[in-house]
């Protein structure tokens, strides 16, 4: 058997990588301390040398190889920052609360949310609440159980005050950083949260029908959230602002229990009795969004009524229901991944220290067939 060639210099690059790797080491556990204390910039390269008694050179080989794990990322010139993970894989999750797990929009956010966090290098687990507080409330407490480092939740009930802010504030006691997404808690100190603009869309669309010459204009929202609290406020604004007469009877609310009923048994007795007792003088609706938009069109067929020619119809979303309804519905839309986009960007900065300021995101009209100028 031949003999291996003694190579010292081998030898002493191994002996190097074990150094390196080690002192890489010693630094993975300062980096869970820097951020539980709230600090995100590691000290200076001399700091550090004098820190752990090593050469500026052997910092900086023990910092590529944090780098290289994605748990700091090096500036010129400015220096080591942590990027949020931490050193033990398994607690970087992240967990989303969705309020429901319907085909309308969900399914596209979800994956949104899902392939963003993941490429971040966190691990993610999904719970669907069905916009009830007490489903809510189980799995926070099932959460604050676990090792936690980000939560992106959708309000169960925004209109309301929840009964679940100890929960909340336990989890962000723990350290787990919260971003809220299509709307907020009035209740729990100020937060960050992604949400689209509703009032601004309640005023776009209410501008645009008064544009229309539309002077009776009805709408149907939802009670319990606070998107459906917005998107009245901001058509109530257009409406007073062109000196139209607001009339509370030519306004229709439902509940997360009557939408249920609606996705799971196709159940429209609200949207009959919103025909019957709000509509009869009115020649346009602006409607929560486009599923409840794709009923009350069938709904008002059943009651003789014709889309766009006796009543114009608007809403929210610009979702497949949009094209599939006939007609083909006017309705607000946003850039497509905008949402997730911004919800994983706004988790990523609070994870990384930095200053992360709340988002409302515009809306744009897209027009279609379902609204005409008034003639009457």
């Amino acid at each position: 058997m031949k003999k291996q060639k003694y190579r010292p210099e081998q030898e002493r690059m191994d002996f190097m990588e074990i150094k390196y790797r080690q002192l890489a080491e010693r630094l993975k556990q300062e980096l869970e301390n820097y951020i539980r204390q709230g600090t995100y910039k590691l000290p200076t390269e001399k700091e550090l040398c004098e820190q752990f008694h090593a050469s500026r050179q052997t910092i900086r080989q023990a910092l590529l190889i944090l780098e290289q794990e994605g748990l700091i990322a090096r500036k010129q010139g400015s220096g080591s920052y942590v990027t949020g993970l931490l050193p033990e894989r398994e607690k970087n999750h992240v967990a989303i609360l969705l309020s429901t797990d319907t085909e309308y929009i969900f399914p596209a956010l979800l994956g949104d949310l899902e392939t963003l966090l993941s490429k971040e290098g966190y691990s993610v687990s999904v719970y669907i609440t069905h916009n009830r507080t007490d489903v809510e409330r189980t799995i926070l407490q099932s959460l604050a159980e676990t090792p936690l480092r980000g939560l992106i939740a959708e309000p169960s009930r925004s209109g309301l005050p929840t009964p679940n802010f100890d929960l909340y504030e336990k989890l962000s006691a723990q350290g787990a950083h919260i971003v809220f997404f299509h709307g907020y808690y009035s209740n729990l100190p100020p937060s960050s949260y992604v949400k689209d603009d509703n009032y601004a869309g309640g005023y776009t669309l209410g501008q645009f029908l008064i544009n229309q010459r539309h002077r009776q204009i009805a709408g149907i929202f939802q009670l319990d959230t606070i998107q459906g609290q917005e998107r009245h406020l901001g058509c109530t604004r257009a409406m007073l602002e062109a000196g139209l007469p607001i009339d509370e009877d030519t306004v229709a609310w439902f509940t997360t229990e009557q939408l249920v009923l609606l996705q799971k048994k196709q159940d429209t007795r609200f949207l009959s009795d919103f025909i019957q007792r709000n509509l009869k003088s009115c020649s346009a609706v602006i409607c929560h969004n486009d599923e409840i938009a794709y009923w009350l069109i069938k709904e008002l067929s059943y009651a003789g009524r014709h889309v766009p020619e006796d009543i114009s119809i608007v809403s929210f979303d610009n979702s497949y229901l949009s094209e599939l309804s006939a007609p083909a519905l006017t309705s607000l839309s946003h850039e497509p991944h905008e949402m997730a986009s911004a919800a994983v960007s706004l988790l990523t900065k609070k994870m990384q220290g930095h200053n992360a300021v709340s988002l409302q995101l515009p809306w744009r009209l897209v027009e279609r067939s379902s609204a005409m100028p008034w003639n009457g």
